[in-house]
């Protein structure tokens, strides 16, 4: 597989060039204080990967880099990682060492990409045993990776390393069924795979099945196991999952019907139990002729719930009441582009990324803590189909 990093030259106006953008990105550097001043340590800069399509016309050629400043949450460019086909979702290990990229391709893979120290470097690729795979996530110990086809109807899992390299698939399960929707729910299609804060239990989202599967994870072979099944409303389409940070409760965006559910979940077995939908916007909400949900987040104190709406363009904010329980409107605020299919969180909590698929952009918001609300961090970054934003 070829290899290529391509320089964007100074990040526009940081006065960081590529390599000293790596060098700092990698140890986490704080700028010295001058003899004779007292010390005061400026925002270190951090990384952040774009995803993109890059056999879109318009796309990308490999995943975006860039930087950005916790302080301000401004982003800036930094280069682009070529030798990755269509990376649509890109995931971190624990160590933050390894980035991995889907391959949102027929012939399904997964990239494996050490970070962290120098240029990015291509570890190597494995197939998915399935059609275009848009998620994946990583086990909490590093162990695992868990990626979801979307077109095959399947969700994967691939051995890792402690080099960050990937061994051949450990399993392949196929999904079955379909929903009412003619066109988009004629067969299965697994659009999230993600373990339980416990780390004990992987749940695969099935939008075209209307279902939620959980598996019991074997980690000396690196098989599943179905445990359980949770059924939404038919035609609700579920997306994305978050869990709450007390891992009793999840929280499932509805592409299809554009809803939000709160579910209650049991630990000891991984059974999910989903409550009644209620609209990812605000009653009253001007609604274009469709909306889809994409992102769902919640903040790391637990007391907020994120949600991007492509087609109203937006992101709703909601505050998580009653232990996790309910959810009640807070606000809606403009995505500053066109089609906000992804969002991220910064470590800190007080930065919001969103990806604007459409309009070529990625946004960032400060997150006010004590009331949930977004605002405007400054100018977007121009990026090439930025369907994914992943913040170091």
């Amino acid at each position: 597989m070829s290899t290529t990093v391509t320089d964007s030259g100074a990040d526009g106006g940081t006065g960081l060039s590529r390599r000293r953008f790596a060098v700092l990105a990698g140890v986490g550097v704080a700028a010295a204080a001058l003899p004779g001043t007292a010390a005061r340590a400026a925002p270190a800069v951090r990384p952040a990967y774009l995803g993109t399509y890059t056999s879109q016309p318009g796309g990308g050629t490999g995943i975006g880099l860039a930087a950005y400043r916790p302080g301000s949450g401004r982003l800036t460019p930094t280069g682009v990682l070529g030798g990755v086909a269509n990376p649509s979702f890109l995931a971190l290990s624990p160590d933050g060492r390894t980035l991995f990229a889907v391959d949102e391709r027929a012939e399904g893979a997964v990239t494996a990409v050490r970070v962290g120290r120098g240029a990015p470097e291509v570890l190597g690729s494995r197939g998915t045993g399935g059609a275009d795979p848009c998620h994946l996530s990583v086990h909490p110990g590093g162990r695992f990776l868990f990626s979801a086809n979307y077109t095959g109807g399947s969700v994967c899992v691939h051995p890792v390393g402690r080099d960050g390299t990937l061994g051949e698939a450990s399993d392949v399960l196929q999904h079955k069924g379909s929903g009412p929707d003619p066109e988009r729910q004629e067969g299965p299609h697994a659009h999230m795979v993600v373990m339980d804060p416990a780390g004990r239990y992987v749940l695969a989202v099935d939008l075209g099945t209307d279902t939620v599967h959980t598996y019991r994870l074997d980690t000396g072979s690196g098989r599943l196991q179905e445990r359980s099944r949770a059924a939404l409303r038919p035609g609700a389409g579920p997306r994305h999952l978050a869990f709450h940070p007390s891992g009793t409760q999840a929280y499932i965006v509805n592409e299809l019907d554009s809803t939000v559910v709160v579910c209650d979940y049991d630990r000891r077995t991984g059974a999910l139990t989903p409550g009644i939908p209620q609209p990812a916007l605000p009653p009253g909400t001007e609604l274009p002729e469709r909306n889809y949900p994409a992102g769902v987040l919640v903040s790391p104190d637990g007391r907020y719930l994120y949600v991007s709406n492509r087609g109203h363009d937006s992101l709703a904010v909601f505050a998580v009441e009653c232990g996790g329980a309910a959810l009640r409107p807070v606000s809606v605020t403009p995505s500053g582009g066109s089609y906000p299919r992804h969002i991220a969180l910064d470590p800190s909590g007080t930065l919001l990324f969103a990806a604007n698929q459409k309009s070529g952009t990625v946004t960032t918001f400060r997150v006010d803590r004590a009331t949930g609300r977004l605002s405007s961090a400054g100018a977007p970054l121009k990026a090439p189909i930025p369907v994914c934003v992943l913040p170091g």
